[in-house]
């Protein structure tokens, strides 16, 4: 384990130390792993803190630079009035925790405990013996009726309390708004709490020159510590990195308080930023124009690595169609990346009965989620679950060519705000991959595809049509491909040359600290 001196050499030796927050366990991230190595690359001292799964810290190293996964305890994902009883609200109520289940089955255990003495006094007692259990008998005839109305009452106020649906819930949610503005994420999300508290000893321990917060929920994390940093005399500089336009994104969280807290944190933070980076020109406007920000954000595409190290060049590949127990001549669609209802999955689960020559690959995170579960389901109704494949994620420096056995790649996401703003990931992806595309009629990729002619557009959540996209990509692929040869299009789409634009944000903000340093 490197000592504090050693830990400080390295900093001296290197162009500064740059810590990265991400809310995530890195691994299935491909941007801040990206980000991480080729900053790491160009001189900088690197550490990535991201959030482990259990209870035990984790770490490793991407290239130079040091990952590390925080535990981080989530005592506060529930608020503040989820740990008092509603006496007035709901009197009947047990008061919240395990205590009403407890009751129910201690209840439960009771009467069938007084059975089985019942049947042993009738068996081997006497008539005393039998009298002595009618009054036990009796009281437990009793209770258990009053306390499944109890457990009830306690379920339904749970629901309640986790809709946040009713007149009062909607008027104190009204309230903490008006009255605190954008400091109301504290009683409408104290979970974000959670965050700062295992995150933010770690970062003020570290020492950085730069703060590079990923996303909505590490812009607080990341703004705290620049501002403690400067309180205790050094000057550090924030880099919030935004992924998605929040007011546009599909809530992570059913509970109806959890979207206006972050949105109320992010307006909170994001004038703390020194420098904003995003994913494309739009959201860069956008994010512009709704935090009031002096410069515009730079644009840093999440585009695949174009050169790979020797050690990753020398790992071996898995064989898409190998996995999925097909040969080359049987046409196969892929979507790989998060799955999820907004992704559109199903409408390629539909489709598998209306293209009967073709199998199609989900590669995703977690082959077994819920959502998965029920694709595969579907596609046992539909009688197709042999052509429909789930395929585990490989490294990110090795998607493009695992994708590359495929005959087409496809992006059947929803109209939602975010998915009309940018080129996600998978796209670049997919075009490294050298596939024809079959995408839905969002604004930016459906006109990116259209005047590339890399693929097909289709509208979203309309079945028919994707059929006709996917006939017709299928059925003259080489065309498509063919765009893949217009001079300099896969050029940008590089993460070298995106690394670039980010090493001369921190460049920039590292030559701000110096001159106002010796000015």
């Amino acid at each position: 384990m490197a000592t504090e001196h050693d830990t400080e050499t390295r900093r001296v030796a290197t162009r500064g130390r740059i810590v990265m927050l991400v809310d995530n366990g890195v691994r299935g991230d491909s941007r801040v792993q990206k980000e991480a190595r080729s900053a790491a690359e160009a001189g900088w001292d690197v550490v990535l803190l991201g959030r482990a799964k259990g209870r035990k810290p984790e770490s490793w190293r991407i290239g130079e630079a040091e990952v590390r996964l925080i535990p981080v305890p989530t005592p506060m994902v529930r608020r503040r009035h989820e740990y008092r009883r509603a006496v007035l609200r709901s009197p009947l109520a047990y008061r919240p925790g395990p205590l009403a289940e407890y009751r129910k089955q201690r209840v439960k255990a009771w009467r069938a405990d007084l059975n089985i003495r019942l049947i042993l006094a009738r068996q081997e007692g006497t008539a005393l013996t039998r009298l002595r259990l009618a009054v036990p008998r009796l009281t437990a005839r009793v209770a258990y009726p009053w306390v499944k109305l109890r457990h009830r009452r306690t379920r339904a106020l749970d629901k309640r309390r986790k809709d946040m649906d009713s007149p009062l819930d909607r008027f104190t949610t009204a309230f903490w708004l008006r009255t605190m503005g954008d400091r109301s994420w504290r009683r409408l999300d104290p979970h974000l709490w959670d965050f700062e508290l295992a995150y933010g000893k770690v970062v003020d321990e570290l020492e950085p020159d730069i703060v590079h917060a990923n996303d909505f929920r590490m812009l607080g994390v990341g703004a705290r510590a620049k501002l403690r940093a400067r309180a205790r005399g050094r000057d550090v500089r924030l880099v919030w990195d935004a992924h998605e336009y929040l007011p546009g994104i599909k809530p992570w969280s059913p509970h109806p308080r959890w979207h206006v807290a972050q949105c109320a944190h992010e307006r909170e933070y994001a004038r703390h930023a020194d420098a904003v980076t995003t994913v494309s020109e739009t959201l860069a406007g956008m994010l512009q124009v709704r935090h009031g920000l002096k410069e515009r954000p730079t644009v840093v595409l999440n585009a695949p690595d174009a050169e790979i190290s020797p050690e990753q060049a020398a790992e071996p590949v898995p064989d898409l169609r190998e996995l999925c127990g097909i040969g080359p001549e049987v046409p196969l669609t892929v979507y790989s990346g998060s799955a999820a209802p907004q992704r559109g999955l199903d409408i390629m689960v539909e489709a598998l009965p209306l293209l009967p020559e073709v199998h199609t690959a989900f590669v995703v995170l977690n082959t077994e989620s819920p959502y998965v579960r029920t694709l595969r389901a579907r596609a046992e109704e539909l009688g197709a679950a042999d052509r429909l494949h789930l395929v585990p994620y490989v490294p990110h420096y090795q998607v493009a060519r695992f994708l590359s056995a495929a005959d087409v790649g496809v992006i059947p996401i929803h109209h939602w705000p975010n998915h009309e703003i940018a080129l996600i990931t998978k796209f670049f992806e997919y075009s490294h991959a050298r596939l024809p595309l079959v995408v839905s009629d969002v604004r930016t990729m459906g006109a990116t595809v259209t005047r590339t002619g890399q693929g097909e557009v289709f509208r979203a959540e309309d079945l028919e049509d994707y059929v006709r996209a996917v006939k017709s990509v299928l059925g003259d692929a080489e065309r498509y491909r063919g765009a893949y040869d217009t001079p300099g299009l896969l050029d940008g789409w590089t993460w070298e040359a995106q690394a670039e634009v980010l090493d001369g944000v921190y460049a920039r903000l590292a030559g701000e600290r110096a001159r106002e340093r010796w000015a």
